[in-house]
């Protein structure tokens, strides 16, 4: 009986030195969501993809100790693999997250597909073509390519509570087309960069006019469906819109796909998806914008680029940017994406902490 009371202690000791840890728990990704996106499942470890697997333990150390409480998941890929990801503050792999203006980016994505299925004929057509009663004064001369680069001209700033375009009025709005309609003109259009949600929610509209389907189904049949994104909420707002701008929920995991979508010139899975001309117009310098934000140098269409210091060199980041510091960052020169979820909403910390955060994966990636 000792003898087989002995063997039963020694098989109970080891499955419990077995068994993962809380964090381990809390941090593991489900077996259906291995892969999605053309994110490979064979995940190496992050010393097989090149990097010091020391010092990323090291940073979610460091942030799992903070007493914000507020940040939410990083995720990263490198060559298309899940190379490392944790979650914090009780967020995990399958968790929504409202990842706010990191949404513009999506909908520029979907004006992209929308003009290759000839919806839309050209980024210079005046939005007027696609906006019935939209009123003169100057709008009739916006394009859509000014939207996209945030040079519509209208008098809206996201930056002034007193701007007649404020995305505080629209919240309040019970006909969102109507108030946006009834914003004045203060430049003429692609003059001036002005970053303003307006501009995001009139592209998603005309997305919505010329496909006569909400924005969110769009994206689901022509985006979130080929990139494996299955569950995600889309805000709608008076009077049957989505919001084109904003309050788009979804994984810290498909965030990263939508990175590798752009990363891989819009293919996935040999399937191409978004054409190389809009994936490079996307991402190219447009607009210089240095001198109105701190943690960008040039705009596209909705998404930027920064080119940062990382020890004796320069690395350039391509990303999408959402209020409290969501990303999507996007560096080709490493072959990796870097996505990052925050609830810091209205916190400047927010995006200097993400900016932080990207060094120091930048940092602790070899180069290849």
């Amino acid at each position: 009986m000792r003898t087989h009371s002995c063997l039963i202690a020694v098989v109970v000791i080891a499955l419990i030195a077995g068994l993962p840890s809380s964090a381990q728990l809390r941090n593991a990704v489900p077996t259906e969501l291995m892969s999605a996106g053309g994110i490979q499942s064979s995940a190496p470890t992050p010393t097989d993809s090149g990097f010091d697997a020391a010092a990323l333990e090291s940073i979610y150390s460091e942030m799992a100790q903070e007493t914000n409480h507020d940040l939410k998941g990083v995720v990263i890929v490198r060559d298309g693999h899940l190379v490392s990801e944790h979650y914090f503050n009780g967020d995990s792999a399958i968790s929504l997250h409202d990842i706010r203006s990191a949404t513009k980016s999506v909908t520029s994505l979907l004006m992209g597909i929308a003009i290759q299925k000839n919806l839309v004929h050209s980024v210079d057509d005046p939005i007027s073509l696609y906006l019935p009663g939209l009123p003169k004064g100057g709008k009739e001369k916006i394009t859509i390519k000014d939207l996209l680069n945030m040079r519509s001209g209208l008098d809206a700033d996201d930056g002034d509570p007193a701007s007649p375009g404020n995305e505080d009025t629209l919240d309040q709005s019970s006909d969102w087309i109507r108030t946006v309609y009834s914003v004045p003109m203060k430049h003429a259009p692609g003059t001036q960069y002005l970053y303003c949600s307006i501009n995001a929610f009139l592209a998603g509209a005309i997305i919505e006019n010329v496909s006569r389907i909400t924005l969110d189904q769009f994206a689901k049949t022509n985006l979130f469906d080929p990139l494996g994104i299955q569950k995600y909420i889309w805000r709608h707002v008076p009077v049957d819109r989505t919001t084109g701008q904003g309050n788009l929920s979804m994984t810290t995991r498909d965030e990263a796909a939508i990175g590798e979508l752009m990363l891989n010139d819009g293919v996935v899975n040999g399937r191409r998806i978004l054409t190389h001309d809009w994936v490079t117009k996307s991402l190219a310098h447009q607009v210089a914008i240095s001198d109105s934000d701190p943690y960008a140098d040039f705009y596209g269409y909705m998404w930027y680029t920064k080119t940062e210091a990382v020890g004796d060199h320069k690395v350039e980041v391509h990303f999408a940017s959402g209020n409290g510091g969501n990303k999507i960052y996007i560096v080709p020169s490493n072959h990796m994406v870097v996505a990052i979820t925050s609830s810091a909403y209205g916190q400047r910390y927010g995006q200097r902490r993400s900016q932080d955060i990207l060094l120091r994966v930048l940092a602790a990636a070899r180069s290849k």
